[in-house]
């Protein structure tokens, strides 16, 4: 049953409103941004520090959630949702504030570039970049370079399973991938697409435009995009780091999500799969108005402990 207080408090003042149309990508972005209003207050960080990562072409900003100044702690390079054209650093500050203290762990929140300015591959070579940078300069971060691991959700999940495809083989192997709710297949033909096209604030209509503005794509089939924007067609999950899905049981995405998992136990990587009844995909930031939204970040918490310990 889907949890009451995300019907009353959330669900329903926004379906009042009505479908969101055609929105533009300030629109989907101010959208986006306003969840934060809905996220309990995060507990104290005890430092926080905004940066940049330097690369070849460019550079990628971050902020750095540090729980323990002076001890190095493991590092986890986290990239935002949004379907590749909305959220930010700043969007996803009240929940990575909440998972870098309860996790014990330094949070590296990335701000990669975002489509229809700088469609794919641009966000996935920042994702590249900063991870990279990250693990290369772990120690003046206050981190273990030796314990990293790749985190996102939805959007920013589907940056993270790819970082991780690319990183097999890496001298320095990552720990772990977190995927909460990851978008990995641009196809929608999902039993969980059809049964919550509308009404759960994240939808098919708004997912099929968010694959179309990342990819570059107004029109046409989406059956034929490369691995790397769409790990669902990726052809080797083999030699992967150990990973923990997080789905919700009333989200489009549910069902991808699923059976990425499923994929990758099946080519021997250590799987965990995880569906938290009663939420929808935005309940990361839903805390503040439901406290069971708080089971999805719980969940996380303890496979980021599992992983470290």
């Amino acid at each position: 049953m889907l949890e009451p207080r995300i019907r009353e408090a959330f669900l329903d003042p926004l379906n009042a409103a009505g479908p969101p149309g055609a929105m533009s990508p300030g629109d989907l972005r101010a959208a986006v941004e306003s969840l934060r209003a809905h996220c309990a207050p995060p507990p104290p960080v005890a430092r926080v520090t905004d940066g940049t990562a330097a690369h070849a072409t460019g550079t990628v900003p971050f902020r750095l959630y540090h729980p323990r100044p002076g001890t190095r702690l493991p590092l986890v390079v986290y990239f935002h949702g949004g379907g590749w054209t909305a959220g930010s650093i700043a969007y996803m500050d009240p929940p990575l504030r909440a998972l870098a203290v309860e996790a014990d762990v330094a949070v590296l929140s990335a701000g990669y570039r975002l489509a229809p300015e700088h469609p794919f591959p641009a966000g996935l070579h920042d994702a590249q970049a900063v991870t990279a940078w990250a693990r290369e300069n772990a120690a003046a971060l206050g981190a273990d370079p030796a314990r990293c691991a790749v985190a996102g959700d939805s959007a920013g999940a589907a940056l993270a399973t790819v970082v991780a495809l690319e990183a097999r083989g890496s001298p320095l192997p990552l720990v772990h991938q977190l995927l909460i709710n990851p978008a990995t297949d641009p196809r929608r033909n999902t039993p969980s697409y059809r049964e919550f096209a509308t009404g759960y604030q994240n939808s098919a209509p708004m997912m099929e435009r968010c694959w179309r503005t990342y990819l570059n794509r107004p029109d046409g089939p989406l059956d034929d995009v490369p691995w790397r924007a769409a790990p669902a067609f990726a052809p080797d999950l083999t030699g992967l780091p150990p990973a923990t899905v997080l789905t919700v049981e009333y989200d489009p995405l549910r069902d991808e999500g699923e059976a990425y998992a499923a994929r990758m136990a099946a080519a021997g990587v250590p799987t965990t799969l995880v569906r938290c009844p009663g939420l929808i995909h935005c309940a990361l930031h839903l805390d503040g108005v439901a406290p069971r939204a708080a089971s999805l970040r719980r969940h996380a918490v303890r496979a980021l402990t599992a992983a470290f310990a």
